[in-house]
């Protein structure tokens, strides 16, 4: 069993679909990895990471309701396991199969459970999982920008995708845990803020700082408050979904992943239209904002930035991004791991993926030929750095990780309960101040 600070990267993976869903932007292809996934994990070695966030690109393994083409998840997740290198099964990001539509389908979330709980048989040394990826940024970005999957402008539309992404992932994590009791779930979500421009904004600008909580609110079962619950019935949950969430009771099998970029913070004009406001409060300050709301052991999932042309960008990103987790770490808040994301160079972001052009964003650690970026060496310097550190001179929390080698093919599933019923009570000791029954 290890306790390290999880320091990771991460296989960009998205693959949403644009034009009405007729064309689908394939991250995992456009950034090379089909082609050169045994070099990229080669690169996650030479940084010295041991921990990689990882998915089998869904539209392609998930070929219908029990069918599974799982040639490529094969390949890549036993060389992951020779390497000694954990992934964090990143299982749904930003897009399902043609077959399931879009994230309208109210079938979604029940047939997406049965695929998470296929591919935990399929590989049950597999651990940390992210069943669902981003499910706040997903529902705006499909449901109510109009840009991705379904496609929709509307509050109605934005709710749907978002129940049915948030039940999607609930049912997702009961159906591993059926399978690997110990399993634990890192919600990677994006932290974000809502700026008034003017006191005309504050009215919208509070709706949105409240919207933007929604998706953990449900998946950990928070009660929301009167005016997002009258936003939730007036856009098509009824009482019955709400209550579902109400009544899962998993949050102690899972660590709150927050992501920030330069982009996470907004400012709201009087009419509702949102404009980036760059970093305003930062990393420190929103993260605090989430943990005291959820008080759940959090992670830095993701952030990067564009090298740029003074060459330095990315890395300034990285320390200052570093010095905040650091922070709110010796503040007292449960920090387990911090992220750069992605391991390479990623296309189209800058545009966030409704432009398929190519166009290269140099925020990896290494580029798209494969060389290491400056940032990419700062970032191997910075784990070597602090690895042997952050265990033994912090008082946060550690997280009770099998590593692959360690993994039995065919554990005593009595042992494993037992030993995640310790872990599950002295972690809601130690962050929720409840017991399991009640967090």
């Amino acid at each position: 069993m290890d306790s390290t600070f999880i320091f990771a990267t991460g296989i960009e993976n998205s693959y949403p679909t644009i034009n009405e869903g007729k064309k689908r932007i394939d991250e995992t292809e456009k950034c090379g990895h089909y082609k050169h996934w045994r070099r990229d994990f080669e690169c996650v070695e030479e940084l010295g990471i041991r921990f990689l966030r990882y998915g089998p690109p869904l539209h392609r393994t998930w070929v219908g309701d029990r069918r599974y083409d799982w040639a490529f998840a094969d390949e890549a997740f036993a060389e992951l396991r020779r390497r000694g290198i954990v992934p964090v099964a990143d299982l749904c990001h930003f897009g399902v199969p043609d077959w399931v539509g879009d994230f309208q389908n109210p079938d979604f979330p029940a047939l997406f459970a049965t695929y998470a709980g296929a591919f935990a048989r399929r590989f049950p040394w597999v651990q940390l999982y992210t069943p669902v990826n981003e499910m706040y940024v997903c529902a705006i970005f499909s449901g109510r920008n109009g840009w991705w999957n379904e496609q929709l402008r509307s509050d109605r539309g934005f709710v749907t995708a978002l129940k049915h992404l948030v039940r999607a992932n609930v049912r997702a994590m009961r159906a591993i845990l059926e399978v690997r009791p110990d399993a634990l779930f890192v919600q990677s979500e994006s932290s974000e803020y809502f700026h008034a421009d003017s006191p005309a904004a504050i009215g919208p600008a509070e709706a949105m700082n409240s919207q933007r909580f929604l998706s953990l609110d449900l998946n950990y079962g928070r009660r929301v408050d009167s005016g997002m619950y009258e936003f939730l019935t007036d856009n098509g949950m009824t009482r019955d979904e709400y209550h579902f969430f109400l009544d899962s009771h998993l949050r102690h099998h899972c660590v709150m992943g927050t992501d920030y970029y330069v982009t996470n913070e907004h400012r709201v004009a009087p009419d509702g239209d949102v404009r980036e406001a760059g970093e305003v409060f930062g990393y420190a300050e929103i993260t605090r904002e989430y943990y005291r709301r959820y008080r759940m052991p959090v992670m830095h999932t993701e952030t990067n930035i564009a090298e740029g042309p003074g060459g330095d960008e990315a890395v300034r990103w990285l320390w200052k991004e570093w010095a905040n987790v650091l922070r709110v770490r010796n503040d007292g808040m449960p920090v387990v791991g911090f992220t750069w994301y992605s391991l390479t160079d990623q296309k189209d972001w800058d545009s966030a993926l409704r432009d398929d052009v190519g166009h290269v964003n140099a925020v990896g650690l290494y580029d798209l030929d494969r060389n290491i970026r400056p940032v990419g060496r700062q970032y191997k310097r910075l784990i070597a750095d602090w690895s042997s550190v952050l265990p033994t001179q912090s008082y946060c929390l550690v997280l009770p990780l099998d590593m692959p080698e360690e993994h039995a093919t065919e554990p005593a599933v009595a042992a494993k309960s037992a030993r995640l019923r310790r872990h599950a009570v002295r972690l809601a000791k130690a962050v929720h101040g409840a017991s399991p029954e009640r967090a």
